[in-house]
């Protein structure tokens, strides 16, 4: 009970002292959240609704698009699908798959795309989906700074699926790319909605 208390005037004297309790920390630049910015502000315009399926960013994709005000209009439904067992129950990734693929590939980003929207029931037009090796050293023998996201359309049906090797740049660098990229890829599928 004493530390929730002095928790509770830390934070107020902090803010009020100038300190920035900018969420993610350092994680995300001030380009990414401008890329952000301005994906809402088309979202918004189009009043077009999002989700995301993230693995190696942990939600970070979801947090840099809930950073922006006015978010809450379009970000619908996100998760963080980590494990095998949570990219099974959450997104309907089939088990066969996971053996055949391993978690990392291409098939499995689509399938965690088409997930998200079969389970929003209608109510996400677009969904990014990301899953890869951050590093250090590989994984599943997929080497560090391999990632594979894919966007899926509820509207049209289409998939579209992008492979990126960023290189063993470590765990933030990965990323941080990704988040970039993910938001460049939903940004591609909106078009001129």
């Amino acid at each position: 009970m004493k530390a929730a208390r002095r928790c509770s005037r830390v934070a107020p004297r902090a803010l009020r002292d100038g300190a920035s309790l900018r969420y993610p920390p350092t994680m995300i630049d001030q380009a990414t959240m401008e890329q952000a910015r301005i994906l809402i502000a088309r979202l918004r315009a189009a009043k077009v609704k999002v989700g995301t399926a993230e693995s190696l960013t942990g939600g970070l994709i979801a947090a840099t698009l809930t950073s922006v005000p006015g978010a809450s209009e379009v970000v619908e439904q996100c998760v963080v699908t980590y494990s095998w067992e949570a990219k099974q129950s959450l997104l309907g990734v089939p088990r066969a798959l996971l053996e055949a693929d391993g978690a990392v590939s291409e098939a499995v980003a689509r399938r965690m795309a088409l997930g998200l929207l079969e389970g929003a029931a209608g109510r996400v037009e677009l969904c990014v989906a990301v899953t890869g090796v951050a590093g250090p050293g590989p994984s599943e023998a997929k080497p560090a700074g391999r990632v594979h996201l894919a966007v899926a359309r509820r509207s049209t049906g289409e998939v579209v699926h992008s492979q990126r090797d960023y290189g063993e740049v470590g765990r933030a660098a990965v990323r941080l790319a990704t988040v970039r990229d993910a938001l460049a890829m939903l940004g591609d599928a909106l078009g001129g909605s």
